[in-house]
């Protein structure tokens, strides 16, 4: 207790053992209750130096808040409890006995004064208890870049798809590094977002242009409807899904003009690096619309809140659904909105992989190849097998990986128009049907069919050089 005039401390009251960290008086500052990391409530008179013990929790007390005759307390836990406190008249409370003297100890004496004779608590139960979610307190982002396991104060571990801002399995309480093995895939995508839990819930951060860094294709998200190898960038696709609301609302306020020319008709700027076609990149395999695929489709029954700035305005925090169209550039990042209105992505890192194709060693069959292979990450090895058959069977090169020296392309750049992986568009499986039969190798191991040159690179090749790839013929049918 201070002396403000004085400017000093007057009277010490040790009662807690350990730290304090709320404290609510009643109105006459007759009588003070405090709670603390040791779990207990205590209500100590400040005159008399009389202190009894109101109740114990499961988890430290983080406030304190005094309601006509009662208090609330809220803990590290997400529920609350209300608790009677006799606040008109707190002598009612040690008239019930078990009260004792708080001594004017120092700290750390009085917390071995009073471990040695805890005080038996006033009240067992709270007279009202308001139940909260579980807060999350453990996660890890899983390798192949949607979904993120977590576990929450109740021991439960569920399983999060990004995409869609919901829970798509509840394992229920299980051991959490026991289920992260366990769903463990080897697969290589690049981090396109960060997650904290630091309030107990799940928060996901996208920040240009490593957000856009990305894709899958179509297939492997089952998108009916959609050529299987499209490339999908997951950060637009999940900004159409959570701004879907948002477009449907201003395409009602401004019509459709407004989302064709990416502005609306409401007299504000648009900002001049919107406008700079050298800095930005147009998605020409995205469908220029705002169709949401059902992987990025998020509930409107329980929707997401976005925090974010714009240009001309401070942090700010709606649900998806509450958005009513108005806000444009001046509210949200430019990226954002150019991203989801104009289908244009900012400049982003290379996504492309370069590697070399040798025959394995004592094969009698060797093909054609001016050098160093450049293709997309996401290439999977399935059309590295047919492109050494289209070599062997056709012998001619395909135009999905370009070689470096190749006719007309300078230094092995890829052709933009083709976007590197337009071989075989059909449905089918290639690999399946194709003769010879071919086996693409990586450090003497046989690579599936089905992974990328990224979990090539990441999980066989594993050395800072360029990937190297070995073929073999097995069999011709």
């Amino acid at each position: 207790l201070w002396d403000l005039g004085q400017q000093r401390c007057v009277h010490s009251y040790a009662v807690h053992t350990d730290s304090v960290w709320s404290l609510a008086s009643t109105p006459t500052f007759s009588h003070v209750y405090s709670g603390g990391r040791d779990l207990s409530l205590y209500l100590t008179d400040l005159a008399t130096r009389e202190s009894v013990l109101l109740c114990t929790k499961e988890h430290p007390i983080l406030q304190l808040a005094l309601h006509d005759d009662s208090i609330w307390v809220a803990t590290t836990d997400s529920s609350v409890h209300r608790w009677s406190a006799e606040v008109r008249n707190p002598q009612k409370v040690f008239q019930r006995g078990g009260s004792f003297l708080a001594g004017n100890l120092s700290f750390s004496r009085a917390r071995v004064s009073l471990e040695g004779s805890t005080p038996v608590p006033v009240y067992k139960e709270p007279s009202l208890s308001i139940s909260g979610t579980p807060g999350i307190v453990q996660h890890e982002i899983l390798n192949n870049r949607r979904h993120v396991l977590t576990k929450d104060t109740a021991g439960k571990v569920k399983l999060w798809e990004i995409t869609r801002g919901t829970v798509i399995h509840n394992y229920g309480e299980v051991s959490f590094e026991k289920k992260k093995e366990e769903l463990f895939e080897m697969v290589s995508i690049p981090a396109w977002f960060t997650v904290d839990t630091r309030l107990g819930s799940l928060a996901v951060h996208l920040d240009t242009p490593q957000c856009f860094s990305a894709e899958m294709y179509s297939a492997d998200l089952n998108i009916p409807g959609k050529p299987e190898d499209d490339k999908v960038n997951l950060a637009r696709e999940t900004l159409k899904g959570l701004l879907a609301h948002w477009l449907t609302k201003r395409k009602q306020r401004f019509g459709s003009q407004a989302l064709a020319n990416g502005e609306a008709q409401t007299g504000k700027d648009v900002p001049t690096r919107n406008l700079a076609a050298s800095r930005i990149e147009v998605d020409g395999n995205a469908d220029n619309d705002a169709a949401v695929y059902p992987p990025f489709e998020f509930s409107a029954a329980s929707p997401p809140s976005i925090i974010t700035e714009g240009s001309q305005s401070g942090p700010w925090r709606k649900k998806i659904t509450d958005l009513d169209g108005t806000e444009d550039e001046k509210d949200m990042p430019w990226w954002v909105v150019d991203c989801v209105m104009n289908n244009r992505l900012p400049p982003r890192e290379n996504t492309k992989c370069s590697f070399y194709l040798h025959p394995c060693e004592g094969s009698t069959v060797q093909i054609l190849t001016q050098g160093k292979l450049s293709a997309p990450r996401i290439l999977r090895i399935h059309k590295v097998i047919n492109y050494v058959i289209e070599k062997m069977v056709l012998e001619k090169p395909l135009d999905s990986i370009n070689s470096d020296g190749a006719a007309g392309m300078p230094g092995g750049q890829v052709n933009p128009a083709i976007g590197g992986d337009g071989l075989f568009r059909s449905g089918l499986k290639p690999w399946q049907k194709l003769k010879p039969s071919i086996e693409i190798l990586c450090s003497n191991q046989v690579l599936s069919p089905d992974m990328s040159l990224a979990t090539v690179r990441a999980y066989i090749w594993k050395k800072p050089e360029d990937l190297v790839l070995n073929y073999r013929v097995l069999t011709s049918r």
